[in-house]
């Protein structure tokens, strides 16, 4: 994993500098057309600071820490993830409350796309071609085909009508700025609803879909029907094997499942108003502002390694025709 993240970092540096030009680059051009003299020599002084006026290879080992800067080394091995210059504050002051709140919106999802997608499932697969099956068939098409925005405003409009939640956010606006409280959390859980649903929607028809498709491949196999032939009870020749092989697919997918819910709702949180990490990487992104993607970037790709050594390490667990060794 750390070579990974090693080789990853590199690349991410690497896409960032691809573009001419950087933030404060860009912004000095402005300041000399502009004429404001004391904010080009800020600008100019920021970009001694950080390093920006040195080779490329130098600046990326000073952003990952491994070379001394005019600071000494500082960079993301020491914990220091940068200077975001667009919002003029340390990136981990402009990251910190969207970092655990992206992490706790994603997990919520994750929460509710298994614990509605597998009873749903199971059903659908142990009544086919009933009534049931097709109203969980057609919910799984409907779940696919509509837009994420699109489920997103409906839900804004009726949660505000319904239930008078505040257009946009996690909490109240009352809340901005106040330290959490239990007032300030029931309004976050309260606003967690819409997005958790949103978000969640999708990858719960598509995880129908395909469990269904594996668990009745799994049911027609001879050990399933020997298990029957010989006795065993239904519900546990059901949950014992066939239920466990058809899950093999979507542990080894939550190493895509979890930077996929980061990256993959950009467009959702932009509609919600919700401060997240995504509107803060496409803000960055567009305005190159480096160390503020690149530190986001960074995250992501952390996020994919930590949930490809969870699906390995649940893998092993879970089928016992897999076993970690050498050959």
């Amino acid at each position: 994993m750390a070579m990974t993240l090693a080789v990853i970092s590199a690349l991410v540096f690497l896409v960032i500098k691809l573009p001419p030009g950087d933030f404060l680059t860009n912004r000095i051009a402005e300041l000399r057309a502009g004429g404001e003299a004391a904010s080009v020599a800020k600008a100019e002084m920021l970009m001694g600071q950080y390093g920006l006026d040195r080779p490329v290879w130098q600046q990326y080992l000073m952003w990952i820490g491994a070379m001394p800067g005019p600071a000494g080394f500082s960079g993301l091995l020491q914990g220091d993830w940068g200077w975001s210059f667009e919002y003029d504050r340390p990136v981990a002051e402009v990251v910190g409350d969207a970092l655990w709140l992206t992490l706790l919106i994603n997990l919520t999802a994750v929460v509710f796309v298994h614990l509605v997608a597998i009873p749903a499932a199971i059903y659908s697969a142990t009544h086919r071609h009933t009534v049931g099956d097709a109203i969980v068939t057609v919910l799984g098409y409907v779940g696919l085909a509509v837009p994420g925005f699109l489920l997103a405003l409906i839900l804004l409009f009726y949660a505000n009508r319904w239930f008078g939640l505040s257009i946009g956010g996690l909490y109240d606006a009352r809340f901005t700025g106040k330290p959490w409280d239990w007032p300030k959390l029931r309004s976050l859980l309260a606003h967690l609803v819409v997005p958790t649903l949103v978000i969640g929607l999708g990858g719960t028809a598509a995880m129908i879909r395909r469990m269904r498709a594996n668990l009745l491949d799994e049911l027609a196999k001879p050990y399933t029907v020997t298990a029957r032939a010989k006795g065993l009870p239904p519900l546990r020749a059901l949950l014992k094997y066939p239920f466990r092989m058809s899950l093999n697919p979507f542990v080894a997918d939550i190493g895509n499942l979890l930077p996929h819910l980061v990256s993959g709702s950009v467009l959702v949180s932009l509609v919600l108003s919700l401060p997240t990490v995504g509107p803060l990487l496409l803000d960055a992104l567009r305005s190159q502002d480096q160390f503020m993607a690149g530190f986001i970037l960074m995250f992501v790709a952390v996020l994919t390694l930590a949930g490809m050594l969870i699906s390995d390490l649940v893998l092993v667990w879970l089928d016992p025709r897999i076993r970690m060794g050498r050959r």
